[in-house]
């Protein structure tokens, strides 16, 4: 199994200070010998500061200790900042070995502030923390796909270990669990999902593969469902239930036909049953998945002719 060497996140405490003018070649200058220090001058009067701020902080922690933050208040500091020629507040700093070598003045978006910190984090040579858990995710679907299920489900837990909130992991911990044919467990992974992400694309798939793994211990025998439908046409339960045989079988882009051949012959037998069927398949698959892009296409087709 791959081994991440995912560390315990720091204490908040340890990430992010107040310094003052006697602490600053200490918190700042020294610290930043061995880890970069972002430094944001604000001031108790400055409004934009009082935004910039928390969100600043906030990805501060997202770092999980690859970059610190000193928070220095220049009417406390006039020294310093005149030294580092502040001119305006808020005024942020990165330092590296000592030296600044990044910053920008006034508030900015969120997404701006994260880039800042990635690219400060990046100044040890580094990959930013959420970049090295996306990859460790992809290492981890690599692992499923070469049928590594359970080296999978370990190396998805090690990084929810890191990111209770890792959308993609969680998703990809509820899976691998699927494949080893523990539904019980991926279920109940699933209904412990944090809510901030229970909505998300991720889980939904996971969601759909685990309804669609349900219904495959349930599923009749195909030759026979096969045979009954092409005896009877008409027996629309009987096509339904052979459509659910086909995707346990592993044919789904022939049970997405199925489907639509069965909405056709009539779009509201069991309360729309194949069109919600085959939006779980859908839901199942990738974003990109041809045959959910195709399957798509045509019941649209259908739905608007």
């Amino acid at each position: 199994m791959m081994d991440l060497n995912l560390s315990a996140a720091p204490a908040a405490d340890d990430l992010i200070k107040d310094a003052t003018e006697a602490t600053f070649m200490a918190d700042v200058v020294e610290m930043s010998q061995t880890t970069p220090v972002i430094v944001d001058f604000w001031a108790p009067w400055c409004g934009p500061c009082k935004t910039l701020g928390p969100q600043l902080e906030e990805a501060v922690r997202a770092a999980k200790g690859a970059v610190k933050m000193v928070k220095i208040n220049v009417d406390e500091a006039q020294m310093i900042a005149g030294q580092l020629q502040i001119q305006s507040i808020p005024t942020v700093y990165a330092f590296h070995k000592g030296q600044p070598v990044d910053g920008f003045q006034g508030a900015v978006p969120q997404s701006e502030i994260k880039e800042f910190v990635d690219r400060v984090v990046k100044l040890d040579g580094g990959a930013a923390p959420g970049e090295a858990l996306d990859e460790a995710v992809a290492a981890a679907e690599e692992m499923l796909a070469e049928g590594a299920a359970s080296d999978a489900a370990q190396t998805f837990a090690a990084i929810l270990g890191e990111d209770p909130n890792h959308a993609g992991a969680y998703g990809g911990m509820v899976r691998a669990h699927i494949i080893l044919g523990e539904l019980d467990q991926a279920e109940a992974i699933l209904n412990g999902a944090p809510a901030e992400i229970s909505k998300t694309a991720e889980l939904e798939a996971a969601h759909a593969q685990l309804e669609l793994a349900r219904q495959a211990e349930g599923a009749g025998p195909l030759d026979e469902l096969r045979a009954a439908v092409e005896k009877n046409p008409n027996d629309l339960q009987g096509r339904f239930d052979l459509a659910l045989a086909i995707h346990a079988n592993g044919d789904i882009e022939s049970a997405v036909d199925a489907l639509l051949e069965l909405f056709r012959l009539d779009r509201e037998w069991n309360d729309g049953a194949a069109k919600a069927q085959l939006f779980t398949i859908f839901d199942a698959l990738k974003p990109n998945d041809p045959i959910m892009l195709n399957g798509r296409r045509k019941l649209s087709s259908m739905i608007f002719a």
